[in-house]
């Protein structure tokens, strides 16, 4: 425990605003491994990617024992902290979310706040309880969890003017920093002046999604962005590339 306590820790530290940790992320221990060679220092998984390679749908249509399964697998073949993409918690209790996280040997999670089964939102409200109560099963078994807060108002409200989406992204924000998060994630936040906007007033570390119509790594870190992922675009990368070969072989 104390070696995944200081993983936690070290995970938590790399969360600069201004000197944003760079997150691709990967979906098997190759891809982890891949990753750390490079010289990343943390692994994060794709939800997307993970579930692709065992051989489901994303939005939590995988078992979750399988997920858990490829995280501990993955965070047992590096020394370097691993966050798991564990998208709303597959449906378990805060106090069992926590535990299967921590047998995993996870450092940090990400956590959203959409509710697959009905296809939206969660009540924000409800999700800061929920959230706080993870925070609190944590806490209570010496777990310093890091918790990644994944907003998703611009994922459900794409059509919309990014920047007028802002309040109300700020508004979960707060809810779920006051519930214990450690970082914020409005996932499709990628409008320059929306994230500006965002960054300025939000109320923990801000992790932005690396889409192709964001601005770049050097533009997130000027703009006070704490963490940047990849989701699953390396995934996809790779599998588009593997086709193009297998095109070569016909």
């Amino acid at each position: 425990m104390a070696d995944l306590a200081a993983r936690c820790e070290l995970l938590r530290a790399l969360h600069v605003p201004g000197d944003p940790l760079v997150l691709p992320n990967a979906w098997d221990v190759a891809s982890a491994r891949a990753v750390v060679a490079t010289g990343f220092p943390v692994v994060a998984t794709t939800s997307a990617g993970v579930a692709a390679s065992l051989g489901y749908e994303d939005h939590e249509s995988a078992p979750p024992e399988e997920m858990l399964a490829a995280a501990r697998r993955i965070a047992g073949a590096v020394a370097e902290p691993v966050t798991v993409d564990f998208e709303a918690g597959y449906g378990l209790a805060p106090a069992e979310l926590v535990a299967a996280l921590r047998n995993a040997g996870a450092a940090g999670c990400n956590l959203e706040d959409t509710d697959h089964a009905a296809g939206a939102l969660k009540d924000a409200a409800a999700h800061a309880a929920w959230l706080r109560e993870v925070r609190d099963a944590a806490a209570a078994s010496g777990y310093p969890l890091v918790v990644n807060a994944r907003i998703d108002v611009f994922l459900s409200e794409r059509d919309r003017d990014q920047l007028g989406l802002v309040p109300a992204a700020l508004e979960r924000a707060r809810a779920y920093a006051e519930a214990g998060a450690d970082a914020v994630y409005p996932i499709l936040l990628d409008e320059r002046e929306a994230i500006a906007a965002f960054v300025a007033d939000a109320p923990a570390a801000v992790n932005v999604l690396a889409t192709p119509a964001a601005p770049s790594l050097e533009e997130l870190a000027s703009l006070g962005v704490a963490r940047v992922s990849f989701g699953g675009l390396l995934h996809r990368r790779m599998l588009a590339q593997f086709r193009d070969v297998l095109a070569t072989l016909r």
